[in-house]
């Protein structure tokens, strides 16, 4: 079945996180999303560009995945002959970079690729999990009081990991003060970058507390100092942001840069990328799990059906979307057990439907082009 498209859709959206989210690059209050439709025969498929809106985490932006998208993206993928998503990368590869903007219809294709034949997307990106094991991810907090009683309230959620945000400043101290009141859990920090081989002493003290991995301690674009810096220190590191596709994976392996990878949809370009990421980890027994980047509901269900692949062995970011938003964009909303665990659920795409009023609400913009 060719998925000839009759349309593309992009559409901003705008909606206030329940609270604030900091991270080493700033503080976010709302997020500014790009949702994709495209169109083929009555059957629409949905993605999500998962940009920040500035420019920190990567090179790319709402605004920037809007340009891209409207003004080379979109012409590129309507008028394709295209029997499967995978030949969309291919396909957009003379435009370099951009993976995020790239990913938003890539990933919109393989829901309207699952839906065309009536299967649920994990099943068709070779998952098999019944249900996925989640962490959460806990922003810089104005006091480590607030800190502590934000990892209580998900502990007793039934949440199985704890990520911490960390820079400069805001580091030992706290991990200390969480390891003293929770001595027990899974805990691990995210850097995002923060950090350089001058902080080589901090993280050999970091070794004491047992954490499960360090993420993305040094530069977004640097796989040498992280070789350095994981052969001294037993604690294993986990890149993100240095990994844009399969290739970086192996290279970062085989070097030693890391032990753990954290998979993005939207860093790498789509599922079929993500994929190749995977399969590559799996190869060198280097596990593997999902980040988020405080998703909609639209996101939040193609990050579950990425992490029903096998190597996903580490719970990731993937949680409840009353985390962050008051009312989600999906029917049903995305929730946890108490275990700490997502069940797939078998409708056809995503398994998710999306709430069209409750989109329309929050819409700031739209975009169509249309095949004729």
């Amino acid at each position: 079945m060719a998925m000839k498209l009759d349309q593309i859709e992009l559409r901003e959206i705008q909606m206030p996180l329940i609270s604030f989210f900091e991270t080493s690059f700033g503080r976010t209050t709302l997020r500014r999303i790009i949702l994709v439709r495209v169109f083929s025969d009555g059957i629409i498929g949905y993605g999500e560009a998962t940009s920040p809106e500035a420019p920190f985490y990567n090179h790319e932006s709402t605004g920037t995945a809007w340009h891209i998208l409207k003004d080379f993206i979109l012409s590129r993928v309507l008028h394709a002959k295209l029997d499967k998503p995978e030949e969309v990368a291919p396909l957009l590869r003379p435009i370099r970079g951009h993976n995020m903007a790239k990913a938003a219809v890539e990933t919109a294709l393989w829901d309207l690729y699952a839906r065309q034949r009536q299967q649920p997307l994990y099943q068709l990106l070779g998952g098999k999990r019944k249900f996925i094991n989640c962490g959460v991810s806990i922003g810089i907090q104005d006091r480590v009081t607030e800190l502590l009683q934000k990892i209580e309230k998900e502990l007793k959620a039934g949440y199985q990991r704890i990520k911490i945000k960390i820079k400069p400043g805001w580091d030992l101290e706290i991990v200390k003060q969480i390891r003293k009141q929770f001595p027990e859990i899974v805990l691990m920090c995210d850097a995002n970058s923060a950090y350089t081989l001058d902080h080589l002493d901090l993280f050999r003290r970091l070794d004491e507390f047992n954490l499960l991995m360090i993420e993305q301690p040094l530069a977004w674009n640097d796989i040498l100092d992280h070789i350095k810096l994981q052969q001294a220190i037993n604690t294993p590191l986990c890149l993100d942001e240095s990994i844009l596709d399969a290739d970086d994976a192996r290279k970062a392996i085989e070097a030693g840069a890391c032990k753990i990878i954290n998979i993005k949809l939207g860093r790498v370009g789509g599922h079929t990328e993500a994929r190749r990421v995977h399969d590559v980890c799996q190869s060198h027994r280097i596990p593997v799990w999902c980040g988020g980047m405080l998703e909609s509901g639209i996101g939040r269900a193609q990050n579950i059906a990425l992490s029903s692949l096998e190597n996903f062995l580490l719970p990731g970011d993937v949680s409840a979307s009353k985390r962050y938003f008051k009312r989600d964009l999906i029917a049903p909303e995305v929730e946890v057990d108490s275990q700490g665990r997502i069940h797939l659920l078998h409708e056809a795409g995503i398994g998710f439907q999306p709430n069209w009023q409750r989109i329309e609400e929050v819409t700031v913009r739209t975009e169509v082009l249309r095949a004729n």
